[in-house]
């Protein structure tokens, strides 16, 4: 079963490479470690026995949280871990006061499109061209009531 702790430090190759593998245009090292020093950042990673297999991040500022990253290893997928980890990520916003989130998905990612929309994310708007390693359009979504969808899925 999977387990939350905020990243650490020693996370971060780990990290990197889940965004490797993950990910067109992946985060560098540095920029994780920049996370870390990050006052409005807040990172969960997941384990299974031991082993970094998700982690998602966010900035958490004026009572928003703007999702930066949710990845789960391919070989992970398919077992609920991406929900678990969005709600991870909810509870951890509310902790910090936020009431509402939001994130950018890509257009061909209907599944992640479909896990946000079950957790009460809905479209805002679309960024043209905003994924610069395609130049493929990114829809922005929200979720305006996080009390409610951890209520929910409580």
């Amino acid at each position: 079963m999977i387990a939350f702790r905020p990243m650490q430090k020693n996370d971060v190759p780990r990290i990197a490479e889940l965004e490797r593998i993950c990910f067109r245009s992946p985060w560098s090292e540095s920029s994780l470690y920049g996370e870390l020093r990050n006052s409005i950042a807040h990172y969960r990673v997941g384990e299974e026995d031991g082993h970094v297999i998700a982690y998602g991040g966010m900035w958490v500022m004026f009572g928003e949280a703007h999702v930066t990253n949710v990845a789960v290893d391919p070989e992970y997928r398919g077992r609920g871990y991406g929900k678990l980890l969005m709600l991870e990520l909810i509870s951890t916003a509310l902790l910090h006061h936020a009431d509402s989130m939001t994130l950018e998905v890509r257009i061909s990612n209907t599944v992640a499109q479909n896990l946000y929309a079950s957790l009460g994310f809905e479209v805002a708007g679309r960024r043209k061209r905003y994924y610069m390693d395609t130049g493929e359009d990114g829809l922005i979504m929200w979720n305006r009531h996080l009390k409610k969808t951890a209520a929910v899925h409580s």
